[in-house]
């Protein structure tokens, strides 16, 4: 006699896992604002009200925060990439931004791709979207990184997660 078991699991993702994930975001450039300042504690709320929108509604691509010096980001900057998570996850505590790193002729700067189920709206329906958003962004080409992107913590919840990369200088 054989036996056989299945198991199915389904997941939504909600708003308050979207919180969750956009809360490791702002600890992050918490941090970043209390080791180098340049942004307010109200730009941050925005840009945390905005991932956390934008994860809900499964449209953030990157989201980056940082410095950019000469047009190209330089440490200390983050980037975060929102994607699926296949089996559980890891959540990691937020931190580990290297403090003392030399910013003088740079600036705080942000900067958001979207996902590829953004771009299967019709243009009504972003703009409809990007109404209800905190920022209001406009289109630039990408800057280029002085140095490289490592990949440094994950941040999980819900079947979701955002994974973490610092800047590094060659």
């Amino acid at each position: 006699m054989s036996y056989s078991f299945t198991a199915t699991e389904t997941k939504t993702f909600t708003l308050t896992h979207a919180k969750h994930l956009a809360a490791k975001v702002t600890a992050d450039l918490k941090r970043l604002q209390r080791l180098y300042g340049d942004v307010s504690d109200e730009r941050i709320a925005q840009f945390e009200g905005e991932a956390a929108e934008l994860l809900r509604q499964g449209y953030l691509g990157t989201v980056t925060y940082g410095f950019k010096r000469d047009g190209s980001w330089i440490e200390p900057t983050l980037r975060y990439t929102a994607s699926d998570l296949a089996n559980g996850g890891t959540d990691d505590d937020p931190g580990r931004v290297r403090p003392g790193i030399n910013i003088s002729g740079a600036s705080f700067h942000s900067y958001l791709t979207y996902s590829s189920a953004w771009w299967a709206l019709t243009p009504d329906q972003r703009a409809a979207i990007e109404r209800q958003l905190p920022l209001q962004r406009t289109g630039q080409p990408e800057p280029q990184v002085n140095g490289y992107f490592a990949d440094d913590k994950t941040y999980s919840s819900g079947g979701r997660s955002l994974g973490r990369a610092s800047v590094k200088s060659y």
